[in-house]
C-alpha cells in the first residue's frame, strides 16, 4: 500500500497517541537528577501520570458514571484506590514486573468491560446479572496498580530500601492527588449532564465511546508490544524514522521527527485506521 503520509498527518497521528511514556533510555545524569530532586518530585510524577493516563481516567469515568450519591462514590473509588495502592507499592518494592505493553493492554480491556457493563451488556447479551460491581472495581484496581508499577519501575528509585519505599509512597500520593483532581471534574460534569432529559441516551452513547476507546487503546498497546518484540516488522528506514525511544526527558517522551517521504511502509492497524480518517478529512 502506497500512502502519501505528509508531515501534517504524522503530527496529527502523534498527537492522538498517548502522550505519557516513561523513559526506556534515561541518561545517568537524568537518573541522578531525579534521585536528588526529593520526594516531592515523585509526587509530581505520580500526579502527572494519573492526569495523563487515558486508560486510568476512562476506567474511573466508567466507575462513577451512574453513581449519584457521595457515599457510593467514596465506596467505589476507595475500592479502586485500595486495589491499585496494594499492587503499586508491593510490586514496585519487590520488583515484580511484566511486559508493560501487555499489562496496559489488559487495562484497556478493563475500560471495554466497564463500558459494556454500564450499558447492561451482561443482562442484554448473557441474560445474567453483572458480576459483583464492588469486587470487580477492586480487582481492576489491582490490575491498574500493577500497570502503574511497571511504569514506575522504569524510573530510578535508588538502592537504599527505606528511601526507595518513600519514593514509591510519594509517587502513590501523587497518583491519588491526580485521581482526586480528575474525579472532581468528572463528577461535576456528570452531575450537570444528569439533570438533562436526554441523560439516558447520552449515557448509552458515552459508554459506547468507552468501549470504542478501550478497543483503540488495546490495539495501540498490542502494537507497542509487537514493535518491541518484532521491531523489524514495523521499522522505518533509519534516516526517516520517527524516533520515540531514546533521549526522552523525565516524563514526556521526546519525539524527534524527520521528513517522511512517500514510500511503501507497513502500518499497525490503529495507525492505518487513523491515516484513513485523515485522508477522508483532508479530502
Amino acid at each position: 500500500m502506497k500512502l502519501n503520509f505528509s508531515f501534517k498527518k504524522s503530527s496529527l497521528l502523534l498527537l492522538l497517541m498517548p502522550l505519557l511514556a516513561f523513559a526506556h533510555g534515561i541518561s545517568e545524569a537524568d537518573k541522578q537528577s531525579m534521585l536528588d530532586g526529593g520526594y516531592m518530585h515523585y509526587v509530581g510524577l505520580g500526579a502527572s501520570h494519573m492526569l495523563t493516563g487515558y486508560d486510568h481516567l476512562l476506567f474511573l469515568l466508567g466507575v462513577v458514571f451512574f453513581l449519584s450519591t457521595f457515599k457510593d462514590i467514596v465506596k467505589f473509588v476507595t475500592a479502586f484506590t485500595v486495589g491499585h495502592c496494594i499492587t503499586l507499592v508491593f510490586a514496585t518494592y519487590f520488583q515484580i514486573t511484566w511486559n508493560f505493553w501487555l499489562v496496559d493492554a489488559i487495562i484497556a480491556v478493563s475500560v471495554i468491560y466497564k463500558g459494556f457493563d454500564n450499558n447492561g451488556g451482561f443482562q442484554k447479551h448473557f441474560n445474567m446479572p453483572s458480576p459483583n460491581l464492588l469486587g470487580m472495581v477492586f480487582a481492576f484496581g489491582l490490575l491498574h496498580g500493577f500497570g502503574l508499577s511497571t511504569r514506575l519501575q522504569q524510573l530510578p528509585l535508588g538502592q537504599d530500601a527505606s528511601q526507595m519505599l518513600l519514593r514509591i509512597l510519594s509517587f502513590n500520593v501523587g497518583v491519588e492527588l491526580g485521581q482526586i483532581a480528575a474525579l472532581i471534574v468528572m463528577v461535576g460534569l456528570l452531575a450537570v449532564f444528569r439533570k438533562s432529559n436526554s441523560f439516558l441516551r447520552f449515557s448509552y452513547f458515552a459508554n459506547l465511546g468507552l468501549i470504542a476507546a478501550g478497543i483503540y487503546l488495546l490495539f495501540v498497546q498490542l502494537h507497542g508490544y509487537q514493535h518491541d518484540t518484532n521491531a523489524e516488522l514495523f521499522r522505518f528506514p533509519v534516516q526517516e524514522h520517527i524516533h520515540m525511544h531514546e533521549d526522552r526527558p523525565l516524563i514526556f517522551q521526546h519525539i524527534h521527527q524527520q521528513n517522511i517521504k512517500e514510500q511503501r511502509i507497513r502500518f499497525s492497524l490503529p495507525t492505518l485506521l487513523l491515516i484513513v480518517v485523515f485522508e477522508k478529512f483532508e479530502g
